[in-house]
């Protein structure tokens, strides 16, 4: 691996783990909790397109970020209106 990967290797790490522990604090709002997780997963799929898995890293972006993302803010918003079925 050259230098310039590494760097971008372990920048990603710090970035992610620093998501992570936000998406996890109790005192944290519940908005912005799903936005921390969504970004963990789309910068872990970065990750996997710098080690040379793009099919990994597309189904990562597409069903982690985007589809769970939408989901819990989906579900987040019919709690938080009460509608009923």
């Amino acid at each position: 691996m050259t230098p310039l990967l590494i760097g971008m290797s372990l920048l990603l790490a710090v970035t992610t783990a620093a998501a992570g522990v936000l998406a996890t604090r109790p005192s944290q709002a519940l908005s912005i909790s799903i936005l921390a997780a969504g970004l963990v997963s789309l910068l872990t799929s970065v990750q996997f397109l710098l080690l040379a898995a793009p099919d990994v890293a597309m189904t990562e972006a597409a069903i982690g970020s985007g589809l769970t993302t939408f989901l819990f803010f989906f579900v987040l918003g019919r709690i938080r209106g009460g509608e009923r079925d």
